[in-house]
């Protein structure tokens, strides 16, 4: 017999001039629709776009939960929202993941969005518990064990998506398939930072391939320049100056166009995990309320998909390498 993931085409990494764009925001996105009865987690979605992804589903009538390394502070923001909860998750440790799961799959049999939103960005070298360079622990292995440990409610909810938040700072780096983890090569905080984004996006490819049988689609998304998130608390001013942003009284602004706000910076997070204009589709980089255009290698265009970024043979190296690293085959 015929497996169901062999007649599915391969979404294209080419637009779809979906008639959004830069600047709609994720209530735009949302597009009125309502979703009472689904359940939905948010990694980091106490804070910044995460934060504004939560409160855009769940007053959609979303179930949400937050999984937030702070529960105070994440308890604190999301306490004024309808139909959000807070279970605490470390990413860089196995343990607290495995617990977060345990915990919601106690009371969620079905999950129906995951939103892989947490992330850190040039951070000095800092290593976990297992010697992993930090930003690749977090940002890729952390959430490729939560979705793993997840599969089995993304599958019973028969018609799910997994949005994992990368970047246009994929373009800084592919993986380091042979070191991925700094060991021998030198540490640079943007090379790391580009290697776990383009980690981000080759996961949706591969977790798009063996998910779409199950009716588990995946999505890989750039949301654009956003100031004012933690996201940059640690970056030097310098940093700040050669990306073009400096403080003005306090308040973080841009010399240079195309900055995105909160609200738009959550737009495509949000057209990814509900748009009916992505039915049937997956596996692909999306910006902007679209799936990105793919770009030569050398682009100095920040947006557009790098090939490193969505090779399927890649995306199956990295796969096989992840399951070592994080110590798990993933379930069937």
């Amino acid at each position: 017999m015929t497996s169901p993931a062999t007649n599915v085409m391969e979404t294209e990494q080419k637009p779809l001039k979906s008639g959004f764009g830069p600047e709609t925001t994720a209530e735009e996105a949302l597009a009125g629709r309502d979703l009472r009865g689904k359940v939905v987690i948010v990694t980091g979605g106490h804070g910044g776009i995460g934060l504004e992804t939560t409160r855009v589903l769940s007053n959609a009538g979303a179930a949400v939960v937050v999984g937030a390394r702070d529960l105070k502070k994440a308890q604190g923001a999301v306490s004024k929202l309808k139909n959000a909860i807070v279970l605490p998750l470390d990413l860089s440790s196995p343990s607290s993941i495995d617990q977060f799961s345990g915990a919601f799959l106690k009371s969620h049999p079905t999950l129906d969005i995951l939103i892989n939103n947490a992330g850190i960005m040039a951070t000095p070298l800092t290593r976990d518990s297992r010697g992993y360079e930090m930003q690749f622990a977090t940002n890729h292995l952390g959430h490729f064990q939560l979705t793993a440990r997840l599969w089995k409610a993304l599958v019973n909810a028969e018609d799910s998506r997994v949005v994992t938040l990368s970047s246009a700072g994929h373009r800084f780096a592919g993986v380091e398939l042979k070191d991925p983890n700094f060991t021998t090569r030198p540490y640079d905080k943007w090379v790391a930072y580009g290697q776990s984004k383009t980690a981000n996006s080759l996961f949706s490819v591969g977790l798009d391939r063996r998910g779409k049988e199950h009716h588990v689609r995946a999505f890989a998304v750039h949301p654009g320049r956003i100031l004012g998130t933690d996201l940059v608390r640690h970056m030097t001013d310098d940093d700040l100056k050669n990306a073009g942003v400096y403080r003005e009284n306090g308040v973080l602004k841009s010399s240079i166009s195309g900055i995105k706000s909160i609200e738009q910076g959550a737009a495509t997070t949000v057209w990814c995990a509900v748009s009916p204009q992505l039915h049937g589709k997956g596996g692909v980089y999306c910006a902007d309320c679209d799936i990105s255009e793919l770009v030569p290698d050398d682009s100095q265009n920040p947006s557009g998909a790098r090939r490193w970024a969505i090779d399927p043979s890649i995306a199956k190296a990295l796969w096989a390498l992840s399951e070592q690293l994080t110590d798990l085959m993933w379930p069937n």
